[in-house]
């Protein structure tokens, strides 16, 4: 939206997008600060901790634009089905908001419904935080047998 760090910002080649150029889908309730920019921002959004957006709505949303741009906080997954999670470390703690409420399956099926319908020119991935590899991690490096 080019409103972040300025040294990045200045990087742009392409225009920043605008608030009706973005759909979240799974954002769960938010913190006040975060509404604000929301909402200064023009992005429509509804809070989905009930009711994910439907196919109908990504559908209608993804037909609008030549191109589609996807990012993807793994996050938006229920860190009880799916645990590298922020919110699956039970040692951290943050401002984040709402857990996430999707599963994989749930995942896989809105990411097929935007491939099937729009082209997907940009992925990105953000928030994959593998928690139980760092312990496993943690465990193998204190033995004898990988340290020697």
């Amino acid at each position: 939206m080019g409103k972040g760090e300025a040294a990045f910002s200045e990087l742009m080649k392409n225009r920043p997008f605008s608030g009706d150029e973005i759909l979240y889908i799974g954002l769960q309730p938010v913190h006040d600060y975060q509404k604000r920019f929301l909402d200064e921002s023009g992005i429509d959004y509804k809070i989905q901790d009930r009711q994910f957006i439907s196919d109908d709505e990504i559908r209608s949303f993804v037909r609008r634009f030549d191109q589609i741009l996807v990012h993807l906080d793994i996050d938006v997954l229920d860190e009880r089905k799916f645990h590298s999670t922020y919110f699956a470390n039970p040692e951290l703690s943050g401002d984040g908001s709402g857990d996430g409420r999707m599963t994989i399956e749930k995942l896989s099926s809105v990411l097929t419904l935007i491939t099937g319908e729009g082209k997907v020119t940009g992925l990105t991935i953000a928030e994959y935080l593998p928690f139980d590899e760092y312990r496993l991690h943690r465990m193998f490096s204190s033995l004898d047998i990988f340290t020697r």
